[in-house]
Parts: structure tokens; sequence; C-alpha cells
């Protein structure tokens, strides 16, 4: 067993668990820490670096929800194989964009019911509408000019900056704002990705299963092939991947939107590694990947590669509020370039004020502010759930999914519960709770009940399923 003794900076700028947690990152994909080698206890550990036990072993669960490490019952940890790694540079601080701020980006205007709403659970604490009515005061009352005149199909300047910096900081994927495809809502940014594709002669895709039906019904209106492959513990069976044809594969790497699996980082290299062989694609869709409520959000599959097949995508929805619908994907370069000149042939559906907006939103740090606060209401709300499903409903479902994102995966016991899904499911929507199926598992939307309605709310539910 090596000696891990990092150099740790006590300038307060990182988390001692973070230095530790990278420090031995690095050391595994590098090899110096080699595949099955088994890793100092956290006791030793503690002797060794001076560090709290607890420290220790935060910076060893990160390592384990990204697949760095494994941990065996009674033995301990043990570092994973991570082939085809590359070399990783530290993030810098700073953006290498264009510095240019948001008022020089505004500085020239751009040339080129649901009727039954008012019966839905909402919770008013998980947005500040205060601060983002100031930004949208500004605009009007500062750069009114701007708005006489059609936004850019492409999505304003001034937000694609914003969502630049933002991923590099937040989840190291490096690119332009040239690179920054915005539109109103997945469903249009996946009609823009089929254009894309088409432009690339990918005809196949392979969707995961369960996944999301508003992309599978794109593609399938849209004339692709489809391929259905299913998600396991450890995210997509790769083995079920379409060879020897060039294919885009749909993959939720980070949180899978219904099981909530996360892929680790061997199964991500592979990943990679079948685009690079079959000429293929992937196409990231990062979803609710800011809402990881234990460690450090995972690093996005595009940070990990300088190949250019990764296709990001991303959205604001679900951090924001439902009627914001303002959806982005990340193209490679060359893909950019190309795809910009198609899009003189469209109009921008995305609202110009709430584009606006938003990158005002961002600019102030306001953003950032509203995602920690919301983390820590909706895992104050997740472990409330999970316990109650736990206790009063043990033996009626099965919870899965509960480290992030804003459902959980509900697991009916058909041997015990005298409903079906679809009667569960109209229980919780008399409730106001919206629930959506999945073949015979139920989607719980949690994150818009209240937490001092949490308790009421889910005692009336569980007595509405035993009934």
């Amino acid at each position: 067993m090596k000696a891990i003794l990092p150099v740790l900076d006590e300038s307060g700028k990182m988390p001692y668990y973070m230095q530790l947690y990278a420090y031995l990152r690095d050391a595994i994909t590098a090899g110096d820490i080699e595949a099955g080698e088994r890793l100092p206890s956290l006791r030793r550990l503690s002797r060794d670096t001076g560090l709290s036990v607890t420290t220790i072993e935060k910076a060893y669960d990160q390592l384990l929800v990204e697949g760095y490490v494994s941990c065996r019952p009674q033995s301990g940890y043990f570092a994973g194989r991570v082939s085809g790694a590359p070399a990783r540079d530290t993030l810098s601080e700073t953006v290498p964009l264009d510095n240019a701020g948001f008022e020089e980006k505004l500085s020239s205007p751009s040339a080129s019911g649901d009727s039954g709403a008012d019966h839905w659970l909402c919770d008013p604490d998980c947005f500040d509408f205060v601060k983002w009515k100031k930004c949208v005061n500004r605009i009007l009352n500062e750069h009114s000019r701007t708005l006489f005149f059609e936004g850019s199909p492409q999505g304003e300047a001034a937000l694609r900056l914003q969502i630049a910096r933002y991923l590099y900081q937040s989840r190291g994927v490096s690119c332009s704002p040239e690179q920054i495809v915005i539109a109103a809502g997945t469903q249009q940014i996946t009609n823009h990705l089929a254009t894309v594709l088409r432009s690339l002669k990918v005809e196949h895709v392979a969707l995961e299963d369960p996944g999301y039906a508003p992309v599978r019904n794109t593609f399938r209106d849209r004339g692709f092939a489809i391929t259905s492959v299913a998600v396991a513990d450890d995210g997509l069976v790769l083995e079920k991947l379409p060879v020897n044809i060039r294919a885009a594969v749909y993959v939720s790497p980070s949180n899978h939107s219904f099981t909530g699996s996360v892929m680790p980082i061997g199964r991500r290299y592979e990943l990679l590694r079948w685009a690079i062989a079959n000429d293929s694609y992937i196409i990231e869709d990062d979803y609710d990947s800011e809402l990881r409520y234990f460690g450090r959000p995972i690093p996005a599959l595009k940070s990990l590669t300088d190949e250019d097949r990764v296709i990001y995508l991303g959205s604001f929805s679900s951090t924001l509020f439902s009627a914001v619908k303002i959806s982005y994907m990340v193209l490679p370069p060359a893909i950019a370039r190309d795809f910009s000149r198609q899009l003189t042939g469209y109009s921008q559906t995305c609202s110009k004020l709430e584009q606006l907006t938003l990158a005002m939103f961002m600019e102030t740090g306001w953003y950032q502010t509203h995602l920690r606060k919301l983390r820590k209401l909706y895992a104050q709300k997740l472990a409330r759930v999970e316990e109650r499903f736990r206790t009063d409903a043990a033996d009626l479902l099965q919870v899965h999914g509960t480290a992030s994102g804003i459902t959980l995966l509900l697991e009916p016991d058909t041997r015990r519960i005298k409903k079906s899904p679809a009667q569960l499911k109209q229980d919780a929507e008399s409730l106001g709770i919206p629930v959506t199926l999945s073949q015979d598992y139920l989607l719980f939307y949690y994150n818009q009940i209240p937490l001092g309605m949490m308790d009421s709310c889910l005692s009336q539910l569980i007595r509405l399923w035993r009934s």
C-alpha cells in the first residue's frame, strides 16, 4: 500500500475533502494507484494526513459515487480500473472566454394552461421572484430598446456567454458562446438536434429505456431508426449499443431521469471509446446535474474528452420554475459553425425578455446563490419523504433514486398493493401531487410539496393508497 501524502492548500479556497479527492482521483487515473489496490482505512489516512475521519470519508464517498473506487464490506476501499483516461488539468478559476460583460453584450440589438394548474401544489420557497423581478425591471428600464428587435435564432449573446462561464466553472465543460444554441424547451432542442444529426449522416439513435418520452417521440416523428437500451444500476447497458453502424446515443450519465442511476467513470470512458470506434456521437442530457445532495455534482461526460463526439444538453426548467422554457445544447466547434448557417431559416421561439433576464440573473450571481438554497431545501424534502415512505409504506413499495434530482422512482409491490399504478397516480393527483407513469413505476415529484405540508400530504397519500 503506497503512502498517500497530498500537499494541502490551507488558503481555504478549496475544501480539504475536495483536495484529497482530486489527489486520489489523479493518482488512480494516472495509474500511480493501481487497479484493485487497497486504499488506507479512514482512521489510518486521518493519522497520516492530520485530516478528520469525516473529511476522509467525504473524499472517499465522492470517489465511490464517480466509480474511481469500490467498497467491499469488512474490507475497505479499493482503486477501480480507469482505462483510457487522459491527463487532467486543474480548472482555473476564470473561464478562457471573451471577457465582455453583460452590458456590452446588450449594447447593440441582435439582427439576427393547464386549466387545472391551481389544483397542483407549489412551494413559494423554491424561487425568489423578487430578485427575478429586479432583473426584469432592469432590462425593461435600461435595455428596452433591444426588445424592439427580433432575437437571434441561436439565442441571445449575453445568455450564451453566461451559460459558457457557468458550464466551465460548475461542470468542467469548456466551450465558447458560439458553440451554444438556445431554444424554448427540450423538445425544440431535440428538433434542432435531429437536424444536426441528419447533417452528420446519422439516421440511427439509441435511447434509454425507460427514458424521456417526448425525446423518443421527436426522433420517431423525424424518421430516425430507434434502438431501446436498458438502464442498469450503473447507467446505460453499453453492451447493447449499435455496432458497425454510425449512430447517436442519448444518455443521462450523471442522473438518469427515472432510476437516478449514475454511470461510473470507467463506464464513461468505455462509452467514449464506443463513439470513437463506431464513428458515432453521444448526446449527453445533463438532467438535474446541479441538484445532487450528497457530495459534489458528478463531472459532465463532455468534460472528460477533447474528442468532438459529445453534444451536451442542459435546461433551466428544474432549477428555476416550470414556465421558463429555456434549454440549450453545446455543439462541437465545427458542427456549431455549420449549424449556425442552417439556423438562418429559423426564428427564435424562446422569449428574448426571459433570455436577457436569465443572463442578468446569472451575471449578478443570484442564480448560483439560488442553486445553493435549492439544494439545501430539496435535500431536506428528500430526506423527509424517503423516511416516511420507508417507515409507513415499506410493505407497499420500494423507493429508488434517493441522491439527486426532483423526483423519486416508486416501485409498487403488486403482491400486496390492491391498486393499479394508474389508480395510485390518480390518488396522488387528487392531492395535488404530480406523478407520472413509466411502465409499472411511479415518478413522484416531491419537490413541489412545501416542507411544512410534507408530513400531512404523505399521510393522506399513504392512507389513500392503502384504501
